[in-house]
């Protein structure tokens, strides 16, 4: 089996380790497709804000008031 030859010194190891942790991409912000909207989100993810992506409805999702009034409902 194959060994090395010499022995690498500590900084080239440690310089190589220190590599694992990287943070290799930062998420790509977009105005969302839906022209009411307009948040910035994830390219290629349904907007979190108002549930589009493409242009068209795909989610429906729940406003603040809708869903802080929604547990007031259910304990009557």
């Amino acid at each position: 089996m194959p060994v090395p030859k010499k022995r690498q010194s500590r900084m080239r190891r440690d310089s190589r380790r220190a590599n694992h942790d990287k943070v290799k991409h930062i998420p790509n912000y977009v105005p969302c497709s839906n022209p009411a909207c307009r948040e910035p989100s994830i390219s290629h993810r349904v907007c979190p804000h108002c549930g589009w992506y493409k242009g068209r409805l795909v989610v429906a999702v729940k406003s603040k008031a809708t869903a802080e009034a929604a547990p007031a409902e259910e304990k009557k």
